[in-house]
């Protein structure tokens, strides 16, 4: 290995002479392959494998390496080589070798029928390749021929051996088909002639599963081979009797599983339907699979009850619509849908003891669709019939969703916790599907069993039974509107009296609460019924998410209700966050409860409670901003700055959030005087600003701080109006110190909402000059490594533009440097930046006219901004973005026509520009599209996707089809 002529590796690299793709070579690096522990030889001969499976040398070495001196795994590469040349260079083979290339395929076949395996396999791939090639002009009858070649009797190889021979590459053969690279007018003429060979296939495979003496290991594959024909969509008809042999195979254990394969790939195949009475001879069948089915659930036999429930979920899902039209055929249709209800509720807790029962539940909704799409009068025959049965399920999959004993569920490990978790929500949206169906009887029904369940002295309490009910009633109640529903007063009365001992009850019992707290703002007389029990559960840290998130709903939608009750609320809250009972989020979640609450109150009222909600967290403030910064500190400082950035993303007392909710809310007063929130900003303004000197250079820290101006801005609007001065001087100062993305973030809303008004524009226009500035500098000391701080400066820009183009007027702004800086973001790697790069340009160019600087700069530079934009299109940038790209140039031609079509015409001139690929007929074409096109911003779009495609060598290849 060490003479450089025969190094498979060294032709990795592209170096060697094509004449080292010897047989003795290829060895070599196979040996490297599998034996060299060093990882880097292994890849270098891998590619080096690579390369000489696709040379020319390849059909020389091929046969060599197939010799029977050689191991398997030389023979197997031999094998694949061959697969590869023929499969993919069909064309490089003269015609008058057809003959004998198939002649050496099949001697070598026949070799190794007693061979190794996976080199018969290859083997059969290679041969079925180089049929569906010559399919059906060149070797009209292949599959005929294949079958009666491999039946001579003077072959020396023993008849079992020939048979399985060839029923692997009669299985293999479809298999090829479906992922070959044929194009699509030969896919049609093959597949229409392996439609017809198909004649020549099945009287073989049903004589070889029919005869007593065929051993096992033939049926088996002749179960494989049929499983493969039926997903080349052949008439089901047409293989009615060998799926009738593979019902009778479904006895014999070591052919289960290749029985139900094929069962179910022939009843699942798409054209199906179209043969009814085919499918009416099947439903006996499968009935009579019910005795197999009870015998394998009795028995724990977890395989043969999955396999036969597939078969029956597999006619019912595929079918049920056709068999639904056979209206004289109902009973053995019904028997087909119990059997499937038997499979829903097969007896075991789902995934421990079961995994059946979730294959079922996509039919449900199958069946249910299909009776409702019938008109009316065939409708309610089926509802009559069908609705015992729906409600039946229900049954079954409140039993279904049952939590097991505490003592069970202690040894469940958490990858089954988790899917039990989602199985049950599953089961949710199937009953809230079913609700459709069923309407209110429904929510009568599980109300009734409830009933019954907490008053009943005869049965013991069953809390598993209980938060089952409350699971179903929750899953309906948390999409559906059961406002108008007579049953959930009775419901929010039951509730109280559940004795709850368990953590998953408790949990129900808490999104049950939630799922109603839009009837409870219709009946706010109920709400003290319910609401202690979501206070006491606050305090439990195990019930923390469901508590939590029920007090949100509650606070959202009863607030104008909740006054009476938000001392008692406030006081429990604060309780539980002094306690630190809950994680970060749901104390984020708990302070926007808090804020809904107080947002309902009076304004006195709201200044008292945050008062002394807040204090305690300005006192830990005021400490924490006294200590040398240090991780523990920032953990404390971001969460305190959290609470209250997240109390006041919901505290509104101008109530904004219900303006497109309708006159009929009960609004309460607007109220007078300075808004609550600015009062307490304004009180904790100075220490906001005491803790950022010490942690200016923390992004997290910073954005913490920003992110309470910028959700207090967001909520307040307009009310915000006395904070804008000092938060603009105080952005100002952090963005000057030490720039950062989340500062911008914050003057871009400050721009969005006061930069239109007078006496806002003179502090929102210092601040958006210096921010610029600070960023101007940034770029020219290199801003790669700032993409965040790129991205929103663009999105600032944009934004000013839209919504106060005067702020691009004023003479302290250097335009031409802005312009110049965004041509520079569109080029940068991240996707995001150059995104909002692009939105700033479309932003920018239809100003041209009304912004004078804008124009100028446009007229100056923006040969500049085309250049990118091809070079973009031309391969620099991400397909993903060639619509941003394309709207720059659409804006560039309906606002800049006259200078477009200059720049166009002579940047294109560039020979190789903006790709070698184009001829400057491509290139000329592609200009004259963009230059015609000024109404229809997707044709641009389609045109840019074309060119860039012709540009990076694509178009036509198979690789564009993911975009």
């Amino acid at each position: 290995m060490e003479r450089r002529e025969e190094q498979p590796g060294a032709a990795g690299a592209g170096a060697a002479p094509a004449l080292d793709f010897t047989v003795e070579n290829v060895e070599k690096a196979l040996h490297q392959l599998y034996y060299d522990p060093n990882i880097e030889n292994k890849n270098l001969a891998q590619k080096w494998l690579m390369q000489a499976q696709v040379s020319p040398q390849a059909w020389h070495f091929s046969w060599q390496l197939l010799q029977p001196n050689k191991v398997p795994e030389i023979q197997y590469f031999g094998a694949s080589a061959l697969h590869i040349k023929i499969s993919r260079y069909w064309s490089d083979i003269p015609t008058d070798q057809y003959e004998s290339l198939k002649a050496q395929l099949f001697t070598q076949l026949t070799r190794f029928a007693s061979g190794s395996k996976i080199v018969l396999t290859r083997l059969c791939v290679a041969l079925a390749s180089l049929a569906l090639s010559m399919m059906p002009d060149a070797w009209p009858c292949a599959v005929a021929d294949m079958v009666r070649l491999f039946q001579a009797e003077d072959s020396p190889v023993d008849g079992q051996g020939r048979c399985l021979a060839l029923l692997e590459l009669l299985t293999v053969l479809p298999e090829e088909f479906q992922t070959s690279r044929l194009p699509q007018y030969r896919k049609s003429l093959v597949r229409a002639s392996l439609a017809v060979e198909c004649g020549a296939v099945f009287p073989l495979l049903e004589q070889l599963l029919q005869q007593p003496s065929s051993p096992s290991c033939v049926r088996q594959k002749v179960l494989k081979c049929f499983s493969s024909w039926v997903q080349l969509e052949v008439p089901l008809q047409d293989c009615e009797a060998l799926i009738q042999a593979a019902f009778a195979a479904l006895q014999d254990s070591e052919l289960f599983d290749s029985s139900v394969e094929a069962i179910v790939n022939a009843i699942s195949q798409p054209d199906a339907q179209r043969y009814v009475n085919t499918l009416l001879k099947l439903i006996p069948l499968v009935l009579g699979l019910q005795d197999q089915l009870r015998q394998a659930v009795q028995n724990g036999d977890m395989e043969t009850s999955h396999g036969i429930c597939r078969i029956a979920v597999a006619l019912g899902e595929n079918h049920s619509r056709a068999l639904l039209d056979q209206v004289e055929h109902w009973q053995s249709f019904l028997a087909l849908v119990n059997m499937i209800m038997f499979c829903t509720g097969i007896p075991g807790h789902f995934p421990v003891n079961e995994t059946t029962s979730s294959l079922t539940l996509t039919f449900w909704y199958t069946l249910q669709d299909d009776i409702l799409s019938f008109e009316a009068e065939k409708q309610a025959v089926y509802q009559q019939v069908y609705r015992p049965v729906y409600f039946q399920l229900v049954d079954v999959l409140l039993h279904k969703a049952q939590f097991p004993s505490d003592e069970e569920y202690g040894f469940w490990s958490s990858d089954e916790k988790e899917q039990f978790r989602i199985y049950r929500v599953d089961i949710s949206d199937t009953l809230m599907y079913v609700y459709e169906m069923l309407g209110a009887e429904l929510l009568s029904n599980l109300y009734d069993k409830l009933g019954r369940l907490l008053t009943s002295s005869e049965e013991p309490y069953s809390w598993q039974h209980t938060e089952a009910l409350l699971y179903g009633f929750q899953s309906i109640a948390e999409t559906i509107d059961v406002n108008y529903s007579d049953v959930v007063p009775g419901l929010i009365g039951l509730i109280p009296r559940i004795s709850i001992s368990n953590v998953q009850l408790a949990d129900t019992v808490m999104f049950t609460i939630g799922a109603l707290s839009e009837w409870l703002a219709d009946h706010p007389v109920m709400i003290n019924s319910v609401l202690p029990l979501v206070l006491h559960a606050l305090g439990n840290p195990e019930l923390s998410i469901s508590s939590v998130s029920t007090l949100k709903k509650i606070c959202r939608e009863c607030k104008y209700d909740l006054p009476p009750y938000a001392a008692n609320i406030v006081a429990v809250s604060q309780d539980v966050l002094m306690k630190q009972i809950h994680k970060t989020s749901q104390c984020m979640w708990l302070m926007q409860a808090l804020g809904f609450l107080l947002s309902a109150l009076q304004v006195e009222e709201i200044l008292k409670n945050l008062h002394s909600l807040i204090s305690p967290y300005i006192q830990q403030l005021e400490k924490l901003a006294e200590e040398i910064p240090n991780p523990s500190n920032k953990l404390a400082i971001v969460h305190i700055l959290g609470l209250l950035s997240n109390l006041f993303t919901t505290l509104d007392v101008s109530h904004h959030e219900d303006d497109h909710e309708g006159s009929e809310l009960r609004k309460l007063p607007v109220p007078q005087g300075p808004n609550p929130v600015v009062v307490v900003l304004q009180q904790v303004f100075q220490l906001i600003q005491k803790v950022l000197s010490k942690w200016l250079n923390d992004a997290q820290v910073v954005e913490a701080v920003c992110a309470i101006f910028e959700k207090s801005v967001k909520t307040l609007l307009d009310d915000f109006a006395p904070m804008v001065p000092q938060l603009c001087e105080m952005l100002g100062r952090m963005y000057s110190t030490i720039p950062q993305a989340s500062a911008l973030d914050l003057t871009r809303q400050l721009v969005h909402i006061f930069a239109h008004e007078p006496a806002h524009f003179p502090p929102i226009e210092a601040l958006f000059l210096l921010v610029t500035s600070v960023t101007l500098t940034l770029f020219q000391q290199g801003p790669r490594d700032h993409p965040d701080i790129v991205d929103s400066f663009m999105q600032l820009l944009a934004q000013a533009l839209k919504r106060k183009p005067d702020l691009f007027l004023c003479e302290r702004l250097d335009v031409k440097a802005v312009f110049q800086c965004a041509v520079l973001a569109l080029k940068f790697p991240e996707a995001p930046t150059v995104k909002a790069s692009c939105g700033f340009f479309t932003e920018l160019l239809p100003r041209c006219g009304e912004v004078e600087p804008v124009g100028k700069v446009v007229q100056e530079d923006g040969r500049m901004l085309l250049i990118a934009v091809l070079e973009a299109i031309g391969g620099q940038a991400s397909r993903s973005l060639m619509d941003c790209f394309a709207d720059i140039l659409f804006a560039l031609n309906k606002h800049c026509f006259s200078l477009l079509s200059v720049w166009i015409k002579e940047a294109l001139q560039s020979p190789g520009f903006p790709s070698a690929r184009l001829s400057p007929e491509q290139k000329d074409t592609f200009s004259q599209q963009i230059l015609r096109e000024r109404v229809n911003k997707r044709r641009v779009k389609e045109m840019v996707k074309e060119f860039t495609l012709l540009c990076r060598g694509l178009h036509g290849t198979d690789y564009t089809a993911d975009y």
